[in-house]
């Protein structure tokens, strides 16, 4: 007699229980040039004494590209101390095959190298010709139209814990931002009222990107990864209208006008 248990088929015709998507989340990047124990727990220990609400179970990707030590990183103890100190280490960043093979050991994926910053900007000029250059002058009523990029508009209060993100063009928030919650966009980020919570704009790495503010309150912003905490503009422009740009690497604030 046939004993095959009840059951047994896989359900094909059930509906799925999951679908793999595509997304894009910004990751703070931590920038590792040396290491050495003790020196680097101090400084990890201080910079969170100093932003707490920023070392709370924030995920990281700890970048050794310009890691200049002459012995090889031990990842797992870097990761520990993060994980000690509110980061949450994810991924790392290494043309090193040694240290590539440490992170996967420790469960953390590996992230493509990245591009020098300079690159670019190098490119373009030994690209650009005389004709080139004159070429922008000649077609001035449209030259502009190549750079317009959509906007994404919030008409109400962006609350803790929610995050809203501008792919491709700027977001403008015709309210506030509530701590806790997180805007984020590819171009420029505008605020019509008090920006508390994170805000990062030119998350693609536009260097050009430009948050607006009527209120500076945030606990974090960012341009094209350069980023400021909230104790670095709590005197001068702290609850005031404000802009920031990006200058040289150097997030600059300056007042609304």
């Amino acid at each position: 007699m046939d004993s095959k248990p009840q059951n047994a088929e896989l359900p094909f015709g059930s509906a799925p229980q999951f679908r793999l998507k595509a997304g894009l989340f910004p990751l703070t990047q931590l920038d590792i040039s040396d290491y050495e124990h003790s020196c680097f727990e101090q400084q990890l220990r201080a910079k969170a004494a100093e932003a707490p609400a920023f070392f709370q179970h924030t995920p990281v990707v700890l970048n050794l590209e310009p890691y200049q030590g002459t012995l090889t990183p031990p990842v797992q103890e870097m990761a520990a101390l993060c994980r000690e100190h509110g980061l949450l280490p994810v991924a790392l960043r290494s043309p090193d095959d040694v240290i590539q093979e440490q992170a996967r050991a420790c469960g953390l994926a590996i992230m493509p190298a990245g591009r020098p910053a300079r690159e670019t900007a190098d490119t373009s000029e030994t690209s650009e010709t005389p004709a080139a250059k004159a070429e922008p002058e000649t077609a001035a009523p449209t030259s502009e139209a190549p750079t317009a990029r959509p906007s994404k508009v919030i008409d109400t209060p962006i609350r803790s814990g929610q995050q809203v993100y501008a792919a491709g063009g700027d977001l403008i928030v015709l309210s506030s931002v509530s701590a806790g919650a997180e805007v984020l966009a590819d171009g420029n980020i505008h605020v019509y009222g008090a920006l508390r919570g994170r805000a990062l704009a030119g998350v693609r790495g536009d260097t050009s990107a430009r948050i607006f503010c009527q209120s500076l309150e945030a606990e974090l912003v960012s341009i094209a990864g350069t980023f400021k905490l909230d104790e670095d503009f709590r005197g001068q422009h702290w609850k005031s209208a404000a802009k920031i740009r990006l200058d040289e690497q150097t997030l600059e604030i300056q007042p609304l006008s």
